[in-house]
C-alpha cells in the first residue's frame, strides 16, 4: 500500500509531460494543377511548394528581398552586379549569385549550378512552356562560374536585377534527361506530377510523402535539410474545395488551422471567431490580393470598351463589399494596390451608375428584347458564361450579386463554374473561358505585370501555353509602358509611368477591378511564428520557424 501511495504523489506531483504535437494539418481550398515550380501559376501550389522548395531569392513578411539559397544580394557597390554592354551594343548588366554552402536535394544530391543551368535551359526553350518567358528572354547568358556560383547576363539594366522571382534550381540529375528527350511532352512527363514523392526534387524543410491527387498532400521532414530545424514532423495539407466543409473540418478536429493565403471568406472566419470564442486565433491581414473579373476579349461582345465600362458601372461594388465581407475589403479602381507605393489615388474610378451604364451599351449598339436580355443589329443576344473556382462559397455568392445586378441593365451572365484545378490548369491557361472568369491575383511589392498585361503574354498553342495574360489584351502603349517600366532605375520617373499604366488600364478595362482582398487566417492557440506576407512568397517559405507555443 505503502509503494502505491508513493506512486500515485509521484503521478500527481509530477503530471508527465504533455505529447509534443508532432503533425500539423493545415486546410487549403484549392488543389494544385501540378507540382512542378516552373509550370503554371497557382496560389495553390505556390502555398504547398513553399515547405518543400526554396527559390534564390524572395519577399518577406516585411516586403524587403532577401536571399533564401544564396550569400548576398548582389548590388552595384559589392560588385555582384555590373554595368556591361551587350554583344548587340545595348547598356546590360551582369550579376552574379552565389549559393549558400551545403544545400542539398532530399536524395543527398548537393545543390550546384548545373540545377540552375538546367533550369535556365529548360525556360529558355519556348516549347517548354515555362513562364514567365520575359525573364528568359532578357537573360540572354547564363554562366556557372564554379559550383556555387553562377552569373546571369541581361540586355537590360533593370530596377529589379537583385531579384530572380520564381527562377530557382531544378534537379538536373532527375530531370534533365526527360527534359531533353522531348521539350513539349516535358509537362507531361516530368516526375513533379509523375513521382512527386520522388526525395530528389526537394530542397525545402520538408519533402513531398505521399499525394493523394485532388485532396491531400503528406510532408515529412527533410533530413538533408540544412537550415533550422522544422518544429514538426509531418504536414498534411487537405484541400477542400468547399469552405463549408473546410470549416466543418476544421470544427470536427481534422484540422489544425485554415491557411489565410487559400482559406475562408472574411466574413465567414468572422462568424466562426463568434462562434468559437477563444477556441481559435483568427487574424485579418490585408495583402497584395486583387480580385477581379477577366474578359475573353477576342469574343466580339467585349470588343468594344463600352462594354467593358457598361459591366463595371452596372456593379455597386461597395454594396457587395460591405454586405458579403463586412466592409473588410477595398474597392479596386485598377490592379495596382493602394498599399504599394506606385499606386495612384487619382486614377478614374467607375462608381455604380446603372443608367451610365445602359446609356453605354445603347451608344454600342445593344437594345433591350422582348426577354428583357439587350441584342445588337444581327440579333445576337448580350450573353456569356461567368465562371469562378467551385465550392468557394464567398466567390459564389458574389457571382450571384453580380449576375443580378447585370440582369437588370439587360446582360445575362450564366454562372457555370469549375474546380480549381481545372479551371485554373486548363480552361484559364488555355483561355478556353467563354466570356468572364472572377478569381484573384496575387503580386510581390512593385511587381511589374508584364505577364498578365503585355500582348507577347497571350497564351497559346505555339507557346505552348506559357504566359498570364488570359483576357488576351493588346495594347500598344500598355506594351511599350511594361517594357518601360523594368529599366527605369529613377524612382520618381518611374512613377510616372505606373500612374499612366494604370490609367490606361482603367480606361480600357481589360479585366474588371473587383476589391483588394483582406485574407483570414485561422490559427490554433498554440502555434505561434507564422508571419503572413501579404504577397505572392507566401509564409509557407518560412515554415521553419513555426513553433508550438
Amino acid at each position: 500500500m505503502a509503494f502505491r501511495f508513493v506512486l500515485l504523489f509521484l503521478i500527481w506531483a509530477f503530471p508527465a509531460a504533455a505529447q509534443p504535437r508532432e503533425t500539423l494539418a493545415i486546410g487549403i481550398t484549392q488543389y494544385p494543377s501540378t507540382l512542378h515550380p516552373n509550370i503554371d501559376t497557382m496560389a495553390a501550389k505556390s502555398y504547398v511548394l513553399g515547405f518543400v522548395r526554396r527559390p534564390v531569392t524572395a519577399y518577406d513578411a516585411d516586403w524587403k528581398l532577401v536571399c533564401l539559397l544564396c550569400e548576398a544580394l548582389p548590388t552595384l557597390e559589392n560588385g555582384q552586379a555590373r554595368l556591361e554592354t551587350t554583344p548587340d551594343g545595348k547598356p546590360g548588366l551582369r550579376v552574379t549569385w552565389r549559393l549558400r554552402e551545403g544545400l542539398r536535394w532530399g536524395d543527398g544530391t548537393p545543390i550546384t549550378t548545373e540545377d540552375l543551368r538546367f533550369a535556365y535551359e529548360a525556360g529558355r526553350e519556348p516549347a517548354t512552356g515555362i513562364g514567365p518567358a520575359e525573364f528568359y528572354r532578357s537573360a540572354y547568358e547564363f554562366i556557372a562560374e564554379d559550383a556555387r556560383t553562377f552569373t546571369l547576363r541581361f540586355d537590360r539594366v533593370t530596377f529589379e536585377f537583385a531579384s530572380l522571382g520564381d527562377f530557382a534550381p531544378l534537379p538536373a540529375h532527375l530531370e534533365r534527361e526527360l527534359w531533353r528527350a522531348d521539350p513539349r511532352a516535358y509537362r507531361s512527363r516530368t516526375l513533379y506530377d509523375t513521382q512527386p514523392t520522388t526525395r530528389g526534387l526537394w530542397n525545402g524543410p520538408y519533402r513531398i510523402a505521399e499525394v493523394q491527387t485532388g485532396s491531400t498532400i503528406t510532408l515529412e521532414r527533410n533530413p538533408e535539410w540544412s537550415g533550422e530545424a522544422p518544429a514538426f514532423r509531418r504536414i498534411v495539407i487537405r484541400a477542400v474545395e468547399s469552405t463549408p466543409a473546410l470549416e466543418a473540418q476544421l470544427l470536427a478536429g481534422q484540422l489544425d488551422m485554415i491557411a489565410g493565403e487559400l482559406g475562408l471568406p472574411v466574413e465567414q472566419a468572422t462568424a466562426l471567431a463568434r462562434r468559437t470564442g477563444t477556441r481559435f486565433r483568427v487574424e485579418y491581414r490585408p495583402g497584395l490580393s486583387y480580385e477581379h473579373m477577366d474578359l475573353n476579349l477576342d469574343m466580339p461582345i467585349f470588343a468594344d470598351r463600352r462594354v467593358r465600362q457598361a459591366l463595371l458601372l452596372a456593379l455597386d461594388r461597395a454594396q457587395i463589399v460591405a454586405r458579403l465581407f463586412e466592409g473588410r475589403q477595398t474597392v479596386a479602381n485598377s490592379s495596382v494596390n493602394p498599399l504599394d507605393w506606385p499606386s495612384d489615388p487619382s486614377v478614374r474610378a467607375w462608381p455604380h451608375d446603372a443608367q451610365r451604364a445602359a446609356a453605354l451599351l445603347e451608344e454600342a449598339g445593344w437594345r433591350p428584347g422582348p426577354d428583357g436580355i439587350r441584342r445588337n443589329a444581327a440579333g445576337e443576344r448580350l450573353s456569356f458564361e461567368l465562371m469562378t473556382t467551385a465550392g468557394n462559397r464567398s466567390r459564389e455568392a458574389t457571382q450571384q450579386v453580380i449576375q443580378a445586378q447585370w440582369r437588370r441593365i439587360g446582360v445575362e451572365a450564366r454562372i457555370r463554374n469549375e474546380p480549381p484545378r481545372v479551371f485554373f490548369g486548363e480552361t484559364m491557361s488555355r483561355r478556353r473561358f467563354q466570356g468572364a472568369a472572377l478569381y484573384a491575383w496575387i503580386s510581390s511589392p512593385e511587381n511589374v505585370p508584364r505577364t498578365t498585361l503585355h500582348s507577347g503574354e497571350i497564351p497559346t498553342a505555339a507557346r505552348n501555353w506559357s504566359g498570364q495574360n488570359y483576357p488576351g489584351f493588346r495594347n500598344v502603349e500598355m506594351d511599350a509602358l511594361l517594357e518601360a517600366l523594368p529599366i527605369e532605375l529613377d524612382r520618381e520617373k518611374r512613377r510616372l509611368l505606373w500612374h499612366r499604366l494604370q490609367a490606361i488600364f482603367a480606361e480600357e478595362l481589360p479585366s474588371l477591378p473587383l476589391w483588394f482582398r483582406q485574407d483570414a487566417h485561422v490559427w490554433p492557440t498554440w502555434l505561434e511564428g507564422v508571419r503572413p506576407t501579404g504577397h505572392l512568397n507566401y509564409s509557407s517559405l518560412w515554415a521553419e520557424q513555426w513553433r508550438v507555443r
